[in-house]
């Protein structure tokens, strides 16, 4: 096996992220559920939603896309495989990831939906509810990947988020067994239960099949995932199928369970939380940063931590601070 040039290559969902404050009231007027994402099926619904936002701000993001955002900004090298438009909103999401030190080729798709976009809204306890048109990114196509790329790097990241449609859930698969053949590492996080309820049997196929070395889920997820009502029964549930569980606990922290042994760390203290989109997103790029690195689980965990704590302390799921001078504290 060849040492890899790159430390993660990811496929996920290509958005931008509009964000914009809101209010419960609001919430409540348009029967959103406050802190859940749900799915906006058409442009025309996403179009009349932007309008009744108040002023957005736009920002490129996605879950995976978001993970390397961070990575690249911790010094790591890494590679996007997402699927945009033809479109204003497709050079937005471009130029950004490129802009932070990812790289990007997938082609854009010159026909058919445009962009994706997540409509965030922010209540004043930094709570976001997300309302997300997938748009061309669920047609991703298996020959849009770039197989020797996904073969020199350390860890293949994909998203749950992904897993819907047929078109880029075939290609996450191809590119899974690319990652095998190479010997690299290949880590999954679970995204979100809505994904769970539809997919938990296809998820725990990979697990039993050997095919996920790292999984990343918060308390709800991993629980959904193994259907059980306790975190900790949760995480005995598939400690024995995945090299590494990696959960998130919100203000209690995180905690990893790797061959039989459970290392965990606190949350990092913040000032105050000010938007929460992006948290598990940053957590994943500080986790896998310092994996990548060949730091230990402690180490990798509260790297993890430090990067969601900078991260819900302003608005958007991109750092505004020096996150290896973040790091350098730790």
């Amino acid at each position: 096996m060849t040492q890899p040039s790159y430390d993660v290559v990811a496929i996920g969902n290509a958005l931008v992220d509009i964000l914009a404050n809101t209010d419960d009231a609001f919430l409540a007027q348009e029967g959103m559920t406050k802190g859940a994402m749900q799915l906006v099926f058409s442009t025309d619904d996403a179009d009349a939603l932007y309008g009744k936002m108040g002023p957005g701000r736009e920002i490129s993001g996605g879950s995976a896309a978001n993970t390397l955002a961070g990575i690249a900004a911790l010094g790591g090298k890494c590679a996007f495989i997402g699927q945009v438009a033809d479109d204003q909103l497709g050079e937005v999401f471009a130029h950004d990831i490129r802009s932070v030190g990812v790289r990007f080729d997938t082609p854009a798709r010159p026909a058919g939906p445009s962009t994706g976009r997540c409509l965030i809204l922010v209540t004043p306890d930094g709570q976001r509810t997300m309302n997300t048109f997938l748009g061309a990114s669920h047609y991703l196509p298996a020959d849009a990947l770039d197989r020797a790329l996904i073969a020199d790097a350390a860890y293949l990241y994909i998203e749950g988020y992904l897993w819907d449609p047929e078109e880029p859930r075939a290609a996450m698969r191809a590119a899974i067994q690319v990652a095998r053949e190479a010997g690299r590492k290949i880590a999954f996080t679970a995204s979100a239960e809505f994904v769970i309820e539809r997919h938990r049997a296809d998820f725990h196929s990979l697990f039993d099949g050997g095919m996920i070395d790292v999984l990343f889920a918060n308390e709800a997820e991993i629980m959904a995932l193994t259907e059980t009502a306790d975190v900790e029964a949760a995480i005995a549930a598939v400690e024995d199928k995945v090299e590494t569980v990696v959960v998130t606990l919100a203000e209690r922290g995180a905690c990893a369970v790797r061959g039989g042994e459970r290392y965990a760390v606190p949350a990092q203290p913040v000032e105050q939380v000010v938007d929460t989109t992006g948290a598990g997103d940053l957590f994943a790029a500080g986790f896998l940063h310092a994996q990548a690195q060949g730091r230990d689980l402690t180490a990798s965990l509260t790297l993890g931590a430090a990067c969601a704590a900078e991260i819900i302390s302003h608005y958007g799921a991109r750092p505004q601070v020096d996150l290896k001078a973040l790091a350098a504290t730790l």
